[in-house]
């Protein structure tokens, strides 16, 4: 057991325990399963955040998921929940040495979460406080949270179970062998993200209707047109997401009660929610799936990015040797996301 040393102020010093981590992996192939204690913390440090965004995000926009464009506390949940899941996939598959059982505990487990996110999201419950339950099978949402987790799941965990050997615990030596030794998981993950960009840029959105279900509204039971005739645009009534979710899933099992409600252009009430104005654009009134296809696909890179953080917990022993990695892999895609923010990319790509 190895300790390291770390300076503290007034001559005193923290002793802080070292697991080796290749015995501890071969405790966990034994049956010994201990758990990583700054994953549970991070999880729970991830739940208590959604519930803080969900009940709080009413009374502070700030915190809630930006209505369109921005980057709100609210909208770091679900990465955070996609990266938990790639470091316990990691983890996880590493005492599977069978594939048969390991794509089944996987195929177990995801429709396990499409089960529950049917069930909480689809719609079944419409009135709790009233007792008033069940489901219009054809106003059904077929998306949420959950189905976005079990998609990802899925991939990343078969990408895991059918490219990597289980009993594996040793890399060989150099800066970038933990890359070229999980090379498949980083061709999934980059072909991923030329599919949602190329779709998301390049497909065409032609006009498009709907009816307006929301029986608040002085439009309820009316048909709406919503004029586009574009390629490449971002802006809410014309994006690839929801042309290809109103193709692939239908416009009646989409989300009805969209964020995007809270822009100016919908309320006078932004950023807070309020009546849709009068004199809005038709959109305002339209649905649309925050958790959709196109947008799901692109969230497999995060479990990706997950498992690669496993990875390094696996494979290196130090405590150092590790924080250098996570560190310079951090930076590397914060100067990424910079870059493409400031440089305003969006709008070159955009044909």
């Amino acid at each position: 057991m190895a300790e390291i040393k770390v300076e503290r102020s007034h001559d005193q010093h923290l002793l802080v325990p070292e697991e080796d981590t290749a015995a501890s992996t071969r405790r966990s192939l034994a049956g010994n399963r201990p758990r990583l204690a700054s994953l549970d913390i991070f999880r729970g440090l991830t739940v208590a955040l959604m519930i803080l965004v969900d009940d709080a995000g009413g009374d502070w926009p700030m915190i809630a998921h930006a209505p369109w464009n921005g980057c709100n506390l609210a909208d770091f949940v679900m990465p955070f929940f996609l990266f938990i899941v790639g470091v316990s996939i990691a983890l996880s598959l590493k005492r599977i040495s069978n594939k048969f059982e390991a794509c089944k505990k996987v195929g177990f487990r995801t429709c396990k979460l499409l089960f529950w996110g049917l069930l909480l999201q689809g719609g079944f419950s419409h009135a709790p406080d009233e007792l008033s339950y069940g489901v219009d099978v054809t106003m059904m949402r077929f998306c949420g949270i959950l189905q976005r987790i079990a998609l990802s799941y899925l991939v990343v965990a078969l990408v895991e179970i059918f490219t990597k050997d289980s009993h594996e615990e040793n890399l060989s030596t150099g800066r970038f062998s933990i890359f070229k030794s999980y090379y498949w998981h980083w061709i999934v993950g980059v072909s991923v993200l030329v599919i949602y960009l190329a779709t998301l840029y390049g497909t065409y959105v032609p006009d498009w209707e709907f009816v307006v279900y929301d029986k608040d509204s002085i439009l309820y039971g009316n048909s709406q047109s919503v004029t586009c005739g574009v390629r490449g645009k971002l802006n809410p009534p014309c994006n690839a997401v929801g042309y290809v979710d109103r193709q692939v899933l239908g416009i009646n099992h989409m989300y009805h009660h969209p964020a995007w409600r809270r822009t100016k252009a919908c309320t006078n009430d932004s950023p807070y929610e309020g009546a849709i104005r009068q004199d809005a654009p038709s959109w305002c009134h339209a649905p649309f799936e925050p958790e959709g296809v196109l947008s799901s696909i692109s969230a497999i890179l995060s479990t990706i990015i997950g498992v690669h953080f496993g990875h390094i917990i696996i494979h290196m022993k130090g405590h150092s040797a590790r924080l250098k990695h996570w560190i310079s892999t951090g930076l590397v895609l914060l100067t990424l996301g910079l870059t493409l923010h400031f440089t305003h990319c969006e709008k070159h790509l955009a044909f």
